[in-house]
């Protein structure tokens, strides 16, 4: 809960949320996001078929969310594979996809 007392704080807390928020706001993101609860990991590739998009365009979106720290990446063999790291976010995509 937001202590409004502090108001330097708050102000940060609701920033970082905003940033998140813009990070998630993009079709292809809760698509990429969706696909990664669904599957818990995906290498670029997969993900590229399944979202029907050219590769370099997932490969921008996957480093977009690796850089917000939504995702993480690791290395296996030739191919790295993602996986969702926040669970806040999990929880957050499955309100939004139920609905």
């Amino acid at each position: 809960m937001l202590d409004f007392n502090n108001k330097e704080q708050t102000k940060k807390v609701l920033a970082e949320r905003a940033e998140l928020f813009k990070t998630l706001a993009h079709p292809v993101r809760l698509c990429i996001l969706a696909m990664l609860i669904k599957e818990e990991q995906s290498n670029v590739t997969d993900i590229q078929c399944c979202l029907d998009v050219p590769q370099p365009t997932v490969s921008q979106h996957l480093a977009k969310l690796k850089s917000a720290g939504i995702l993480s990446a690791e290395r296996s063999g030739t191919e790295i594979i993602y996986k969702i790291k926040d669970d806040q976010v999990k929880t957050l995509i499955v309100q939004i996809i139920e609905d």
